[in-house]
């Protein structure tokens, strides 16, 4: 689609409202779209897609463009050097003094660029990668993150198989291939509206990172277990839990937003589950938590964190992010997991999970919690996948990043609590 005069305009637009950096973006969207009821799909589509172009490479483009370059010259900036739309193709959508400034940037050396202008991370957020990994090993890493992620499918195997689904969508001409870890995982070459699909109305498919679906394969609940998924958010992985149990057992979806609860609602009407019990909570010392110490067999953490895994969907996040925020969600994140550790009946599985890459929000918190709590032990996650039948080694803990997996960056520790005189196999 050519840009015009009056998308780059609408597209600056959005752009001045999200470089504030104030709310996040997929909000700031969606409240600029309720605004322009009379937009065209094709236009809405424009403006999303290059608006997140433009968030992901802010830092080089600044640094190309100048750094104080106003939305509207970010966004030609971004059309010309990224896209590659020359002169003749841009000349009707832009002034002529905004052609003529366009033909003054200089060309990009990289060698000239400082890491962080090359990679488009905050400078604090290199120093904590780069503890880890070398330069060549955090560009990989970089150039992965600032792609636009692909639409992952999870098929709701209670009501029909994967290879079914994919047949399905092949006849309504959307193509799909099976995902490379988890069994249950499409992933579609396109991103069509799926919402009014039939396979989505009807619950046979949701919509869910790859990776994330493996959490609920080392969580691996079993039938008519008590099962608690701590921080269930609008329940993604607490469908994909259900549908493990085959609606059996008791799962309990707590979350701390009532509004997230409500979002989850319709899904689970959708998917069939009759097990699933959400539950608002005021923090994880909740009476209601406390009720269930000792009772559960198996707790999914999945901690509120930076979210620096998932920037290839929330690029403003790398933005509005700062080590004071991950400090305090350091904290948040270590007290829920002692609370939820608190509901594990001995011989019982706990995985803690974060979509962060950052060491501190992950590795960190759980060997601060194995110290504190010799009652738990470190269960291999490359052996329970293995015994998933995923063919992916990671190491003992999960470690997922896109450019090496296809998938957002996840982590996750899977604990399990010793039952008193013995040392068992993994429940």
């Amino acid at each position: 689609m050519k840009p015009t005069d009056k998308l780059i305009d609408a597209t600056a637009d959005v752009l001045a409202r999200l470089l504030r950096f104030e709310y996040p973006a997929d909000g700031v969207l969606s409240a600029y779209f309720r605004e322009q009821r009379a937009l065209q799909s094709r236009d809405r589509a424009f403006i999303a897609e290059h608006a997140y172009l433009v968030l992901r490479r802010l830092r080089w483009l600044r640094a190309i463009a100048g750094q104080n370059a106003g939305p509207r010259k970010l966004l030609i900036a971004a059309l010309a050097r990224i896209e590659g739309l020359g002169l003749k193709q841009l000349a009707p959508a832009v002034s002529r003094n905004e052609a003529q400034w366009l033909e003054s940037l200089p060309p990009s050396r990289a060698d000239e660029l400082s890491l962080g202008e090359r990679t488009d991370l905050p400078d604090w957020v290199i120093e904590r990668l780069s503890a880890r990994m070398d330069e060549a090993s955090l560009l990989s890493l970089a150039r992965a993150l600032n792609q636009q992620a692909p639409l992952d499918l999870r098929v709701n195997l209670m009501k029909s198989d994967r290879e079914a689904v994919a047949a399905t969508l092949a006849n309504n001409g959307i193509t799909a291939e099976a995902g490379r870890w988890s069994p249950w995982a499409l992933r579609l070459a396109e991103r069509p509206a799926l919402t009014k699909n039939p396979l989505y109305e009807k619950g046979i498919v949701e919509v869910q990172d790859e990776g994330s679906q493996l959490l609920a394969l080392l969580l691996a609940p079993k039938r008519g277990e008590m099962v608690v998924d701590f921080c269930a958010g609008a329940g993604g992985k607490t469908l994909a839990l259900g549908a493990m149990m085959r609606s059996t057992g008791r799962l309990y979806a707590f979350d701390v937003s009532e509004k997230r609860l409500l979002k989850m609602r319709p899904r689970v009407a959708r998917s069939g589950l009759s097990n699933v019990h959400p539950v608002l909570i005021d923090s994880e010392t909740d009476i209601k938590v406390k009720r269930l110490a000792g009772k559960i067999d198996r707790v999914l953490v999945d901690a509120p964190c930076s979210g620096l895994g998932t920037l290839r969907r929330n690029p403003d996040l790398k933005w509005r992010q700062t080590p004071a925020a991950v400090d305090e969600l350091r904290a948040k994140q270590a007290s829920i997991l002692a609370a939820a550790a608190r509901l594990v009946k001995p011989g019982g599985r706990l995985v803690y999970a974060t979509c962060s890459l950052l060491d501190e929000e992950n590795r960190a918190i759980v060997d601060d919690f194995l110290e504190r709590h010799t009652d738990f032990v470190r269960q291999p996650a490359n052996a329970l996948l293995a015994a998933a039948r995923v063919e992916l080694d990671t190491g003992v803990d999960l470690e997922l990043r896109p450019d090496q997996h296809g998938t957002d960056g996840f982590y996750a520790a899977v604990l399990e609590r010793v039952i008193p005189g013995k040392q068992g196999e993994p429940s």
